[in-house]
């Protein structure tokens, strides 16, 4: 692959992450569905057997939460908010519909994915002490009765919250062209560093293209 007019934005270890996330939290959202609604329980069956389901269910619950929390000590700093993200508020009309007239003073993420990245590490959160509580075979012994039902009722709250995040990020994704190949690859082109995130380009792709011409060869 030619990267020579490409800039990296996801290294390979982080985009292996993302993907064995991803993996293991489709067969989660989808056993979870079919215990939810049960005119979807044929869903249940990527994990095999009800009791195979029932056992692997927590286990893949628990890897998840365990790649999101590596995911986010690598990308927390670039997903604190700052003041130049009132700028991405006031033109959320031009960004939704694609529109990228103005600068926008975008670092590496959007005030968009920012909100995106404190409500799923917040509801993975959640989900984690829910499904401990509620988990037959280790915990949920040791709360009572009232205290389950609650967690039960929390835990299946948190994870249809969690799973329509993803879905709006699934959306955002493929409506913003090049995210898919970028988060496959690692690269996306300069035009669309600039165009998606200018401040980044700005204060680190321009000054790495910079040193770099002012080597010698």
């Amino acid at each position: 692959m030619d990267t020579k007019n490409l800039v990296l934005r996801t290294k390979f270890m982080d985009r292996l992450c993302h993907w064995t996330m991803v993996a293991c939290f489709f067969l989660v959202a989808l056993s979870g569905i079919s215990w939810f609604f049960p005119s979807l329980n044929w869903l249940g069956y990527v994990l095999g057997p009800p009791q195979m389901a029932r056992l692997l269910h927590p286990f893949l619950g628990i890897t998840v939460f365990v790649l999101l929390m590596c995911m986010c000590v690598r990308f927390v700093h670039h997903n604190l908010f700052v003041r130049t993200d009132i700028t991405w508020f006031r033109h959320i009309v031009d960004v939704l519909m694609n529109k990228h007239g103005e600068k926008l003073q975008i670092g590496k993420y959007n005030a968009g994915q920012k909100i995106l990245f404190w409500g799923i590490m917040s509801l993975i959160s959640l989900l984690l002490v829910s499904g401990l509580m509620i988990w037959r075979a280790y915990f949920a012994m040791y709360f009572p009765i009232p205290v389950v039902r609650l967690a039960l009722l929390a835990h299946s709250v948190a994870g249809l919250g969690l799973i329509l995040l993803v879905l709006g990020h699934i959306y955002m994704g493929i409506w913003v062209r090049g995210s898919i190949g970028g988060m496959v690859t690692g690269y996306v082109s300069r035009a669309w560093a600039r165009q998606h995130h200018d401040r980044l380009y700005e204060e680190e792709v321009l000054p790495a293209e910079t040193s770099s011409a002012k080597r010698p060869h």
